[in-house]
């Protein structure tokens, strides 16, 4: 399971890179277009 987790953490830090998430807290309105 530790090399799932090391792909899992390097595919997000490429994600992260090239674009900044922003932080979210509870009771923050998410908008999901379909």
């Amino acid at each position: 399971m530790d090399i799932l987790r090391q792909l899992e953490a390097e595919q997000a830090a490429k994600i992260e890179a090239k674009r900044k998430l922003p932080e979210f807290q509870p009771g923050d309105t998410v908008r999901v277009q379909v």
